[in-house]
C-alpha cells in the first residue's frame, strides 16, 4: 500500500493517556481560575458580603457582651448558677474571635491578595501547564503517522495484538519497537563493497549502469552520491552507495543489483591536454608566430604551431599530427622550401 507524509498508519491503545490527559487539563483550568481570581482580586460583591457578615458578628457581639453583664449580676445575686456564668462567657469569646477572624477578611478583600500569592500561582500554572503538555504528548504517541512518502513493505503486528518492543524486533529485518516497515521507493541506492584495489578507480558523482538480477533486461541510470570516509579492514574494501536516478515500479529494496561504472569524461578528457612534445631548440619565432621546420624529402617544411605548455623534454605543441622529422639544429635564415642535407645521409 502507499501512503503520504502525516497520514495515519496505526492506531494504539489510548484509553489510559486519554484520562490523564483530561486530567492534566482539568488543573490546568483549575490553575488558571485562582490565578485570574488573584490578579482581579476581590469583586465588589464579595467586598459587600464580607462587610455584612462582619457587621452581623459585630451585633451579636455586642448581644453576647450584654448577655455576660447580665448573667454576671444574676449569679451574684444566687439566681444563675456558676455554670451559666461559664457559658455565656465562653459564648462571648467565641464571638470576638470571629469578629476579629471577620475583620482580617473584610480587610483582605479590599486589599486584594500580596504579589507573592500571584507569583506563586503563575509558577503552578506553569507546573500544571507542563504536565498537560507532557500527557498530550503521551497521547500523540499513539498515532503513528507516515514520516515521508512511501510504501508499506510489512506489518509486524495486527488489529488488537498487544505490542511491546520486544514482540515488534522479533520481525525479520525490523528495527526494535517497529509496527510497520515503510519506505520510499522513488529514493533507492545501491551498495557496494569495493575492493581496495580498485577504490581510486571512483570518484563521487561519478555515472554507471544498474542492473538487478531479478530483471536483468532492465537498466538504469545510477550516480556515486557517497564514498565512505573509512575502509573495512577485514574485508579490505571500501563502501559506496550508488543513487539510482531513474527508479520505476519493478525495483525493491533488499534486491541483488550489479553495478558497472563508465569512464569519468571529465577525468580521461582533461587530465592532460593533446599535443606534440618537441625539444626546445627547434620552436622559432616568424612574423610574430612560433614555427618549427620539419625535415621532407630533403627540403624544409615550415609548420606554424601552438605551444601549450612547458615540459620536462621540451615543448608540448599542437599543429603536428607526431611522428614528423623536426629539424632541432638550423641555420637562423634556414627559409620554408629550402633545400637540406641531414647528417649521415648521402
Amino acid at each position: 500500500d502507499k501512503v503520504k507524509e502525516g497520514q495515519i498508519l496505526v492506531r494504539l491503545e489510548n484509553q489510559e493517556f486519554l484520562a490523564q490527559y483530561q486530567q492534566a487539563k482539568g488543573a490546568v483550568e483549575s490553575t488558571r481560575a485562582r490565578l485570574s481570581q488573584l490578579e482581579h482580586g476581590s469583586r465588589p460583591e464579595e467586598v459587600q458580603q464580607a462587610q455584612h457578615n462582619l457587621d452581623e458578628a459585630r451585633a451579636t457581639l455586642a448581644n453576647d457582651r450584654l448577655t455576660l453583664s447580665r448573667t454576671k449580676d444574676l449569679v451574684a445575686q444566687g439566681v444563675f448558677s456558676r455554670q451559666a456564668l461559664d457559658d455565656a462567657t465562653a459564648k462571648f469569646e467565641s464571638s470576638q474571635q470571629r469578629v476579629h477572624s471577620l475583620e482580617q477578611g473584610y480587610q483582605l478583600s479590599k486589599i486584594g491578595p500580596r504579589q507573592e500569592e500571584i507569583d506563586r500561582a503563575h509558577g503552578d500554572l506553569a507546573e500544571a501547564q507542563g504536565r498537560a503538555d507532557f500527557a498530550k504528548a503521551q497521547l500523540d504517541a499513539t498515532i503513528i503517522r507516515a514520516p515521508v512518502n512511501g510504501t508499506i513493505l510489512e506489518r509486524t503486528a495486527e488489529k488488537g495484538e498487544l505490542i511491546t518492543a520486544q514482540f515488534a524486533s522479533s520481525a525479520e529485518g525490523g528495527p526494535q519497537g517497529s509496527v510497520v516497515s515503510l519506505a520510499d521507493l522513488t529514493d533507492l541506492q545501491v551498495e557496494l563493497d569495493i575492493a581496495q584495489d580498485d577504490f581510486s578507480k571512483l570518484s563521487h558523482n561519478q555515472k554507471g549502469v544498474v542492473t538487478v538480477d531479478a530483471f536483468p533486461d532492465r537498466k538504469y541510470d545510477g550516480v556515486i552520491a557517497e564514498i565512505s570516509p573509512e575502509a573495512n579492514r577485514q574485508k579490505a574494501t571500501v563502501q559506496v552507495k550508488v543513487q539510482i536516478q531513474n527508479p520505476d515500479e519493478y525495483l525493491r529494496p533488499e534486491m541483488n543489483a550489479t553495478v558497472k561504472f563508465l569512464a569519468n569524461e571529465v577525468k580521461t578528457t582533461n587530465s592532460q591536454p593533446s599535443g606534440v612534445v618537441v625539444p626546445t631548440t627547434a620552436v622559432r619565432d616568424h612574423n610574430g608566430k612560433k614555427v618549427v621546420f620539419l625535415a621532407f624529402n630533403g627540403k624544409a617544411l615550415m609548420r606554424d604551431v601552438q605551444v601549450k605548455s612547458q615540459r620536462s623534454g621540451g615543448l608540448l605543441v599542437q599543429g603536428l599530427n607526431g611522428g614528423e622529422s623536426v629539424i632541432t639544429t638550423a641555420p637562423q635564415d634556414l627559409k620554408d622550401g629550402q633545400k637540406i642535407k641531414i647528417k649521415g645521409q648521402s
